[in-house]
């Protein structure tokens, strides 16, 4: 009874997508690759296999408030369970004589199969929810911190994600809080999810909340305090029965994380040096040189990993000046030249710094580096500042695809800008790197309003 309680369907999507693959991967094998296999045999290892795999890689946890990047994991997890099973199924049936050539069509065939049906589930799903208001889960918000009011708007924004937030409530005026009256509230108008603002409520608050959500069928979720720059992102274990909450560890700390983003870095900037760099950078050194004295590139220290500086390199966008280096420049800069404003509207002056990636001092993906004198003013001023400074800076970051690029105009620009790149540093993962590479070129082609 528990898995259909919220009445919208949701208990038929797992098994649906179950059928689905199963009824694929077992098709492709037997009409189209395998013919020659005994297809009892092959239906029971492949589709037990297949579950075994999606259990062990979580493949069908997708929640509603899944992200495409986390989707995009959990398909190349399974898919290379999968092919490992495959490969297993060859090696026990040898008198098959299975070619090493049709495994991997198999593999791939299947891979875009349940890449294409997956994606098409998560999107139609999405629209029947915004479109349809169907597969709808009824939310409340208890607190009204700024993290929490963030959350409501993020609700009503998000349509797709299938939550109707029905009320928001002020915890902080004591006296016109019943509790009672709230809880015959939340049974009323049916709520299914019930979020807390753990800085809001008090102890006894959220004792009463939680034992009021179990005994009448709720789910419960809390929001953090994000006052502070650095989100906590914890690690809950145990020892023996004693529950720990420790510091997740960086993604990057992951010697094989580091391994696969150093290996991206390298071949994808050889790739733009090799094929781009070579013919356009004479192409803007002439251009420069015509139109103002000084050099081709501009170099300029700036702090990286570990705090080490070093030299960034750019295109000369600016005319020469003694205070390249002290004053972040401004829109209508009159150091800009003419030609130097369309480098920098397009980012084409940042090209040069795919050597810095290939010398190793930069990454692609990473927050963005700061000339000195910044870095030490934001230090002082900015909690958390500095642990931007844990992971290479980069080309692109998630702060810059985000909408804070360019000139810092308020605390509000650089306080986003770190939370963003303390989000991307905690949550590090190769297709997050691959999303802010395309979002990068779309806002490029599009045109952004910071980029002067």
């Amino acid at each position: 009874m528990s898995l259909f309680k919220h009445g919208r369907y949701s208990g038929f999507i797992k098994p649906i997508s179950y059928t689905i693959d199963l009824a694929l991967i077992n098709g492709l094998g037997l009409l189209y690759l395998f013919k020659e296999i005994p297809p009892l045999s092959f239906v029971l290892s492949i589709s037990i296999g297949w579950v075994a795999a999606a259990l062990v890689s979580g493949f069908y946890e997708v929640h509603r408030f899944s992200s495409v990047i986390r989707i995009s994991k959990l398909l190349f997890r399974q898919v290379l369970l999968f092919s490992l099973l495959v490969l297993a199924y060859s090696g026990i049936n040898l008198t098959l004589n299975i070619s090493p050539v049709i495994i991997l069509k198999y593999v791939l065939v299947t891979f875009f199969g349940i890449t294409f049906f997956k994606y098409l589930m998560y999107f139609l799903l999405k629209r029947y929810r915004s479109i349809f208001k169907g597969n709808i889960r009824k939310t409340i918000i208890l607190g009204q911190t700024p993290q929490a009011k963030s959350l409501e708007k993020f609700l009503m924004q998000t349509p797709g994600y299938g939550f109707e937030n029905k009320k928001t409530v002020c915890f902080k005026d004591r006296s016109k809080l019943d509790l009672k009256a709230l809880f015959t509230y939340i049974t009323n108008e049916e709520i299914d999810e019930i979020f807390c603002s753990i800085s809001e409520l008090s102890n006894e608050d959220v004792l009463a909340v939680v034992n009021y959500a179990d005994n009448n069928l709720k789910v419960v979720k809390f929001i953090p305090d994000r006052s502070k720059v650095l989100s906590k992102k914890l690690q809950h274990d145990y020892y023996g029965i004693i529950p720990i909450l420790t510091f997740r560890t960086i993604p990057l700390d992951d010697p094989f994380s580091l391994f696969l983003k150093r290996t991206f870095d390298i071949v994808f900037s050889l790739t733009i040096i090799i094929f781009v760099l070579s013919w356009l950078t004479p192409i803007i050194a002439l251009i420069i040189k015509i139109e103002s004295k000084g050099p081709v590139f501009f170099t300029q220290l700036r702090n990286g990993y570990n705090y080490k500086s070093f030299n960034c390199f750019k295109f000369r966008s600016m005319v020469t000046n003694a205070k390249a280096d002290l004053v972040q420049v401004t829109r209508g800069d009159v150091r800009i030249t003419k030609f130097g404003q369309f480098l920098r509207k397009s980012s084409l002056d940042e090209m040069p710094q795919f050597f810095n990636v290939l010398l190793g001092d930069m990454s692609v993906v990473g927050p963005r580096p700061h000339m000195l004198s910044h870095t030490e003013m934001y230090a002082k001023k900015i909690d958390k500042f500095m642990v931007r400074h844990f992971v290479k800076p980069g080309i692109t970051g998630l702060a810059q695809v985000s909408g804070f690029r360019g000139e810092v105009e308020s605390d509000k620009d650089i306080i986003g800008r770190v939370q963003h790149d303390i989000f991307y540093i905690e949550n590090w993962s190769f297709f997050l790197d691959l999303k802010i590479i395309f979002q990068t070129f779309f806002n490029t082609m599009n045109g952004e309003e910071k980029a002067y």
